[in-house]
């Protein structure tokens, strides 16, 4: 079947005529080892001002084939890698050989009891600025750089003949919302095909149901790279009270339920998400162990309300500390680390001796190591050891293709 999408009948084709890109030893040398970006300033010669989402071909110094990519002028990112070795058209067949690939990277998902996960990770899929997310029968496609939308038509007729998917949502990050010109009319939250969404869309993650807001909702509306380790809380929470700092739509919250916590708090500065997070629990009021559960809610910012509750001499027998990214540059890096000491501080505060502490970094900025240390050294600043039970990384879903794509780390520790 053939999907077309009327809201995209206003974006142009991709030209025809590619740009050829000259570069410098650098480049090619980071090229040739499978790095998915290409910097302007590694450009040393260009035939044409482009278009963003023209084709780039990319030359190594003896005028040999190297690379082809999505031009974006926009952006330091110059080029976005699609392929590189022997030449090949970026066509429909080439989009379905991609998306083909990516799936069965994730077969052990399908036709289990989750119908939530990412479908498409970016550069580490091979298609560098775009992510496709599924939630049940309905898949949101993000957007990090202007130079896909003269090719989401292609891509969604892709994806539909694939999924048979009943809705498709367009998400845009911050820096693509303000690059109106490019975007066509289009913007964060459309509809690209299929009904208006009325209601948060409800999906499964290992039995559990959760609904989410995929138009307004944080990245796509839920932190599906968190799967794995919410199952781990799981199997560590019972009889503990627990609980979840930054919880969003309470996540963590409902797998501790499940896995025994007689008591979770959900802490979170967002009302909306908050009141997401108690539809969650609602949702899955069948489950005994999720019925039984002492389920609360605090608003307000953090720092603080962690300080509050150390005042009031509030302990738990588990936080979790799963905060949004504090670096998003590499020169926030020390201030990021900076807000990871005083967060892990403030949560041993209300943790008591023997209780587990669950500490997640999703700053790609900050290197593991980086964050390991300063997790342990803020836990010395206030007199607690820390025993580590487990460090984690990515998701299966969530694969790392290249350096700069590992962002998530956890750290799972028992305080003494």
């Amino acid at each position: 079947m053939k999907l077309k999408s009327k809201l995209l009948s206003s974006v142009p084709n991709p030209a025809e005529k590619r740009i050829a890109i000259r570069i410098n030893v650098e480049a090619e040398r980071a090229l040739r080892r499978g790095h998915p970006w290409l910097y302007a300033d590694a450009i040393k010669r260009q035939s044409h001002e482009g278009e963003s989402g023209d084709l780039a071909v990319i030359f190594d110094r003896k005028g040999r084939f190297l690379a082809i990519g999505l031009y974006d002028p926009a952006s330091p990112i110059r080029v976005r890698v699609l392929h590189q070795g022997q030449p090949l058209p970026i066509d429909r067949d080439w989009f379905t050989m991609r998306l083909a690939e990516a799936s069965t990277l994730r077969l052990a998902l399908r036709g289990s009891s989750t119908s939530g996960y990412r479908l498409v990770h970016g550069e580490n899929d091979g298609l560098p600025g775009l992510i496709i997310d599924r939630y049940g029968n309905n898949y949101v496609l993000k957007l990090y750089t202007t130079a896909w939308i003269v090719h989401l038509q292609s891509v969604l007729a892709v994806l539909f003949d694939m999924t048979g998917g009943e809705r498709f949502i367009l998400r845009l990050s911050r820096q693509v919302q303000t690059e109106v010109d490019a975007l066509y009319g289009l913007g964060d939250g459309t509809i690209l095909y299929g009904s208006p969404l009325i209601t948060p869309a409800v999906f499964q993650e290992n039995g559990l149901t959760f609904e989410a807001d995929l138009v307004h909702g944080q990245k796509t509306g839920f932190f599906l790279d968190q799967r794995e380790n919410r199952e781990r809380v799981e199997r560590l929470a019972r009889s503990q009270s627990v609980l979840n700092v930054f919880a969003y739509t309470g996540g963590f919250s409902l797998y501790a339920a499940r896995g025994g916590a007689p008591e979770v708090v959900s802490l979170d500065m967002s009302r909306p998400a908050l009141a997401l997070a108690k539809r969650n629990f609602e949702l899955n009021q069948e489950n005994p162990a999720v019925a039984a559960s002492r389920h609360k809610t605090m608003q307000g910012d953090a720092f603080f309300l962690l300080q509050q509750l150390a005042n009031q001499d509030r302990t738990f027998d588990m936080v979790i500390l799963d905060p949004p990214a504090f670096a998003r540059k590499r020169d926030e890096a020390d201030r990021a680390l900076a807000a990871y000491d005083r967060l892990v501080r403030l949560g041993l505060g209300v943790l008591r001796r023997g209780g587990i502490l669950v500490a997640a970094s999703c700053s790609s900025q900050v290197a593991a190591d980086e964050f390991y240390n300063r997790i342990n050294s803020a836990a010395a600043k206030v007199k607690r050891s820390l025993k580590e039970i487990e460090r984690t990384g990515h998701a299966l879903d969530h694969p790392i293709g290249f350096k700069e794509g590992a962002y998530l780390k956890c750290l799972f520790a028992r305080a003494g």
